[in-house]
């Protein structure tokens, strides 16, 4: 082989025992990164199901969300009850202006309404008193009465009343002789009266032809009006005031023909913006003070937002990389118990709070502000997160172990209970539906499927028994008989059976929970998972949860490289 150079055993086999050294240490190196993955996965998800207190002992992290979640509590409890005692006053001027526009304008109103309606007549000379009456006074209003009032225009920008009338068209009637000639068709016809008409002598406008009224024809008389009012009351509490819109109708209402005319008084009131105002005093600095604190409640509530859907976003990735090491390793899916364990409720249950409570403190603002006028959306949104607020108190509260059993057992029995409601509801609704078609004519709480089912409700609770049965009228044998049968039957049903079961697997649930506590919790395989995190050297951690990861590989790979450069090398 001349003209070739000699290559040694010797000069070959460092080349050799190098490309042996790099594919061990490769070979070797893949299990060990995926063992080193698998204790920062357990590692993660050791520190992610801790509890604030844990992880401050354990990583000296103060828990910036609790600290958070208690000054929101403060904060929005107190806007709560600050918008609350505003708005009662706001409440109670629309309904002492409501009971005083009915003493106003209806004749001899009593105070007390007579059933849905505020009062009645039953003869035709009364019906026209009081038709005039209320007519009068709405011209005289300035001079009795004792409010902030005055005339308001109606929707064609005219300031008066409008008086309509509803009559079948055309009909004659003979009760005498059981005969009855009418046209089921109906026609409204309407008048206008404004202050200039009233002015003139009263008999110009009662002599009008609108005010004959042929009662076998008419149906209802409707008088309607719009007053004009300002809230002084919130000055006296460091208030802007509000001006209000009154829209009254009075209601004559003829449709049953049965001698009774039913008088309903409605009063509709809507809060507008004064167009011009000017208060002197600590008024309008008390308003920008309550702003300030509103801006600041927005401020934690975009703060607890932002924390709750980042700490979602991170259990979200963190369950990513559990299911897909679940799946590498077991070749399996993890079960849906495991996944939702990463789904906490609370931290949703907050964002739906501070969301509401972000679009409730905007109203609030522009309320006190007086550019809107909805108090109703403002309290609804301001109550219902204040009470999510107070309901993920509830979370605190599961560290301790008294009241975590509790909690888990209210966990534990809501689906049970839910799926029983509906078994139960079914029943209720067939019980709603029969009581009401049966019982209705003669009885006041059956007269509508509302007040059926809450009657019915109150019966299962044990209220107003004596009062359900002493009611029924006794003018039909049959039907006195079936409401006892009725009755019986459902109270015997739901309160000695479906309450029993109720009970019984709420209770069942509880005793489950305290055994778990004892024997303990059964294993998943996510705490299975868990349990041999322990078992393996520990895994340094940072402060955040990817750097210390990317510290741990490397730290890791790095001694696994020399753990390899300490071993002896194999030569084939």
């Amino acid at each position: 082989m001349a003209g070739q150079p000699y290559h040694s055993p010797q000069a070959r086999s460092p080349e050799r025992g190098s490309g042996v050294f790099r594919l061990t240490a490769r070979n070797a190196m893949a299990p060990l990164d995926s063992e080193v993955k698998e204790e920062c996965l357990r590692k993660d998800l050791k520190f992610y199901f801790m509890n604030p207190c844990e992880k401050y002992r354990a990583r000296r992290q103060i828990p910036w969300k609790l600290g958070l979640q208690i000054l929101k509590i403060v904060m929005v409890t107190a806007q709560l009850v600050r918008f609350g005692l505003s708005n009662q006053l706001v409440v109670a001027f629309k309904e002492d202006n409501t009971v005083a526009f009915k003493h106003l304008f209806l004749k001899g109103y009593s105070g007390v309404d007579e059933d849905d309606y505020s009062s009645s007549v039953y003869t035709q000379e009364d019906a026209y008193d009081s038709i005039f009456f209320a007519i009068h006074q709405y011209h005289h209003l300035k001079d009795i009465a004792l409010g902030t009032l005055g005339y308001g225009e109606n929707e064609d920008n005219r300031i008066g009343l409008k008086v309509c009338k509803q009559h079948y068209k055309e009909g004659t009637m003979f009760p005498a002789n059981e005969t009855l000639n009418m046209d089921s068709d109906t026609e409204t016809d309407c008048i206008h009266l404004d202050l200039q008409t009233l002015a003139r002598n009263s008999p110009d406008w009662k002599n009008l032809s609108f005010f004959r009224l042929e009662f076998y024809r008419l149906l209802k008389v409707e008088i309607s009006f719009r007053l004009k009012g300002i809230d002084l009351q919130t000055i006296h509490y460091r208030e802007l005031p509000d001006c209000y819109v009154f829209q009254n109708t009075i209601t004559f209402d003829n449709k049953a023909h049965s001698g009774k005319i039913k008088i309903y008084f409605d009063s509709d009131a809507n809060i507008e913006e004064c167009k011009d105002f000017n208060i002197f005093g600590s008024t309008q600095k008390n308003t920008q003070y309550v702003l300030v604190f509103d801006a600041f409640v927005i401020v934690i509530c975009l703060a607890s937002l932002t924390l709750c859907t980042r700490s979602i976003v991170l259990a979200l990735r963190l369950r990513k990389r559990f299911l897909n090491f679940f799946l590498e390793k077991y070749k399996r899916r993890a079960s849906d118990a495991d996944q939702w364990e990463f789904i906490n409720g609370w931290y949703v249950l907050v964002i739906i709070s501070d969301l509401m409570t972000i679009i409730g403190s905007v109203l609030k603002m522009e309320i006190k502000a007086k550019n809107l006028t909805n108090y109703d959306l403002c309290s609804i949104l301001l109550g219902t997160s204040t009470l999510l607020v107070w309901v993920g108190v509830i979370r605190y509260l599961g560290y301790f172990q008294a009241y975590n059993v509790l909690i888990l057992t209210m966990q534990a029995s809501l689906p049970k209970v839910l799926r029983f409601c509906a078994c139960a509801g079914m029943i209720y609704l067939g019980y709603t539906f029969c009581g009401w078609i049966v019982l209705g004519p003669y009885h006041d709480k059956f007269q509508n499927l509302n007040t059926v089912a809450e009657c019915l409700f109150s019966l299962v609770n044990g209220d107003d028994m004596f009062a359900t049965f002493a009611q029924i009228q006794q003018k039909s044998v049959l039907v006195w008989l079936f409401s006892r049968l009725y009755l019986y039957s459902f109270i015997s049903l739901f309160i000695y059976m479906i309450l029993s079961l109720f009970i019984a697997l709420i209770t069942d649930s509880y005793d489950t929970i305290k055994k778990f506590q004892q024997n303990g919790f059964p294993e998943t395989d996510l705490k299975e998972f868990l349990k041999e995190c322990g078992s393996k050297a520990e895994c340094p951690r940072e402060p955040s949860s990817l750097p210390s990861c990317i510290c741990c590989l490397r730290r890791s790979v790095l001694g696994v490289t020399s753990t390899l450069l300490r071993r002896p090398i194999l030569f084939p």
